[in-house]
């Protein structure tokens, strides 16, 4: 399995469910791999790739609720599909509540499974896609001198030249230049481009 190629992490106590999900996934040109339980999971070093959980909601050791739960806590998002032979409203409401893509309740469609597994990994791509562009924006942000930052951190809340050099005592002329270094490091076209890079970088915000 290469680094860019998405992966379905299936996670059910039973054997015949887990070989039942992998021939489905596989006849669909899905990689998948299968675990008996939850800290079997975790001890997996996972490829950086899109990827999604299906989970069994009764495991013997730590029921599927509690593990989503601690998943959160440890920050690992991945999308997670619930299955569950005996499920209730109250149990799929807070599992979709905690971010859960879907709930199904066996036996399920095979349609029904692959449609829910393409929606998740499209959602994992789609923040993947977002947390890169967050850390390329970091890096730019961290190639910024000291003057820089705070002149962008001043310029982001509409302050113009004039009064972003009153405020740092320097001269206009400087402020400007510092601003177009601002912008030309952090790859901004326009004044708005750059205060959304800072509203993404979730700068302080200049009193």
């Amino acid at each position: 399995m290469s680094a860019g190629d998405a992966c379905v992490y299936i996670v059910d106590d039973d054997e015949l469910v887990r070989d039942s999900i992998q021939g489905l996934l596989k006849w669909a040109g899905l990689h998948s791999e299968a675990f008996a339980n939850p800290a079997d999971f975790l001890r997996r070093q996972r490829p950086d790739a899109a990827s999604c959980l299906v989970l069994d909601v009764h495991l013997p050791d730590m029921s599927g609720l509690e593990f989503q739960k601690k998943l959160i806590a440890e920050g690992v998002g991945i999308p997670i599909i619930f299955i569950t032979g005996r499920g209730d409203i109250p149990m799929t409401v807070k599992a979709m509540k905690s971010g859960a893509v879907e709930f199904l309740t066996k036996p399920f469609q095979d349609e029904e499974l692959i449609e829910a597994i393409q929606q998740a990994l499209q959602r994992d791509r789609v923040a993947r896609e977002a947390r890169s562009g967050i850390a390329e924006l970091r890096e730019r942000y961290a190639a910024l001198t000291a003057r820089e930052r705070e002149v962008m951190g001043l310029v982001v809340t509409g302050m113009l030249n004039k009064q972003v050099a009153g405020r740092l005592g320097t001269s206009e002329v400087t402020v400007k230049l510092h601003r177009g270094q601002v912008m030309r490091k952090m790859h901004a076209g326009s004044l708005a481009e750059l205060v959304r890079m800072a509203e993404k970088l979730d700068l302080p915000s200049e009193s």
